[in-house]
């Protein structure tokens, strides 16, 4: 991670720790960086680069600013206006775009914004150029043989414009309804917007599909992003699926990269039940490649034991979909993601996608023919705890002696029947403490254990 990239963008309270003289200057540098690139290739096209934002208030803002500095550094700005993070990727990848920029910052209360970048493969930027924006944003880059502590402006017929781009979004909706390969005729769906980015997305995917469509929290207006709403507070889809006799209801965040859902029972489907579902699927056609799924660290143990009864293989990385997706480059895997409902498709896409996810949660409903809590409950969940701690120093707090010792003195009481995890946020001065164990009463015992010895240790804040 950089100074001011996590592993899902530049991401904090808006004016606060992002600022519209950060997105200016991001654009400024983006605009002159790749078509400086074709210059020194011999390429005479102007750079185009296209932009999405999700509902929040602070969006418009960071929007204009990062418009402005690319047109000033002589880059055409396609803007999608508010669409999702997968969406994004995809026109980025399919028009020929230099790169994309979504404005967002995820599951993060509407005061909170970030910038994400991807590469002209839709796929999260390299770390190279991540670099290379850092060194700008803190006064000066050497690149091309020289050192810039300021850009020059492009002049005359040469600045940039900006194109209403909405037409992508569009042709974006229609991939996702073209993947449908099954009718939802007679299915009774929810979906949960989050008073988000998919509020004017996925109801006319599943309409489309003809699915008998309910909509939650899809009237946003600028502060209501994520607000007991969405896949990080799921308790309202759960109670209205039920109230509802529905078949199943989905839940999105802000950005729309993430999906969870709720079964006929109101039972949650977290993002291990979604590759265990699916995963089992892909094997059962043989479209399972390498036989293996991908996960991160934070993956529950019951996860594990279903894929070993199922004879799947199964890899763990980082936590961070970033991760997942460079694992599943590198080995040329099908499907993986995260507990939190980060899945990526990598035969559809290159980012985690929630609509597409929760496509093909029903594809697998209706090739089965079975509900969805019939295909989750094979499934055992471990119980967990996780506890985020706020503090001063990520990974002074990580590497303190007491803290490593407490929690080598908790691995060993847990033995064979469970597992600690403890590691930072890549997006938040956080540090999160986990557990699994055979019951909660135990998860919690060990969690609390280590957290007071971080407090104690005066590193919360």
């Amino acid at each position: 991670m950089g100074k001011y990239f996590g592993t899902d963008g530049f991401r904090g309270e808006a004016n606060v720790v992002l600022t519209a003289d950060h997105a200016y200057t991001i654009g400024r540098f983006l605009g002159w960086y790749y078509g400086e690139l074709k210059a020194q290739n011999g390429i005479e096209e102007t750079t185009r680069v296209v932009i999405g934002k999700d509902t929040r208030r602070s969006s418009y803002m960071f929007e204009y600013a990062l418009v402005a500095g690319l047109v000033a550094s002589g880059a055409d700005a396609y803007m999608l206006h508010v669409t999702t993070t997968p969406s994004v990727a995809y026109v980025t990848r399919m028009d020929g775009f230099d790169c994309g920029i979504m404005i967002s910052a995820s599951h993060n209360p509407y005061y909170d914004n970030g910038i994400k970048l991807l590469n002209g493969s839709g796929e999260k930027m390299e770390e190279s150029t991540i670099e290379l924006i850092e060194a700008f944003l803190d006064g000066s880059v050497t690149l091309f043989g020289q050192t810039w502590t300021t850009l020059p402006m492009a002049k005359r017929e040469k600045i940039g414009c900006t194109v209403d781009y909405v037409a992508g979004r569009n042709r974006y909706v229609g991939y996702l309804i073209s993947l449908g390969q099954y009718s939802f005729k007679d299915k009774r769906i929810a979906l949960d917007c989050a008073n988000g980015a998919a509020w004017n997305i996925a109801k006319s995917v599943f309409d489309a599909l003809g699915a008998k469509t309910y909509l939650l929290n899809a009237e946003p207006n600028g502060t209501n992003i994520n607000r007991d709403a969405g896949s990080t507070h799921i308790e309202g889809l759960q109670k209205y699926v039920l109230d509802n006799g529905l078949d199943a209801g989905f839940a999105y965040d802000g950005d729309a990269d993430r999906c969870l859902a709720v079964d006929d029972k109101g039972q949650v489907i977290t993002g291990d039940h979604i590759l265990y579902i699916c995963g089992t699927y892909l094997k059962e056609r043989g479209d399972l490649m390498n036989n293996t799924v991908v996960t991160t660290v934070m993956s529950n143990f019951g996860l594990y034991k279903a894929f070993d009864e199922a004879g799947i293989q199964y890899a763990k990385t980082a936590v961070g979909d970033k991760y997942v997706y460079e694992y599943m480059q590198q080995y040329g895997c099908r499907i993986g993601g995260e507990q939190s409902g980060h899945i990526i498709y990598s035969k559809y896409a290159t980012t985690g996608d929630g609509i597409l996810t929760s496509l093909k949660i029903m594809e697998v409903m209706m090739a089965k023919k079975k509900k969805l809590s019939e295909l989750a409950a094979p499934l055992k969940i471990y119980p967990q705890v996780l506890t985020n701690v706020r503090v001063s120093d990520k990974k002074k707090a990580q590497e303190d002696a007491e803290v490593q010792n407490k929690v080598k003195e908790v691995e060993e009481k847990l033995g064979d029947s469970g597992r600690i995890l403890v590691r930072e946020s890549g997006t938040e001065p956080v540090v999160r403490v986990m557990v699994e164990a055979p019951s909660e009463e135990t998860c919690r015992e060990y969690v609390d254990s280590v957290v007071g010895v971080i407090r104690d240790r005066g590193y919360g804040v």
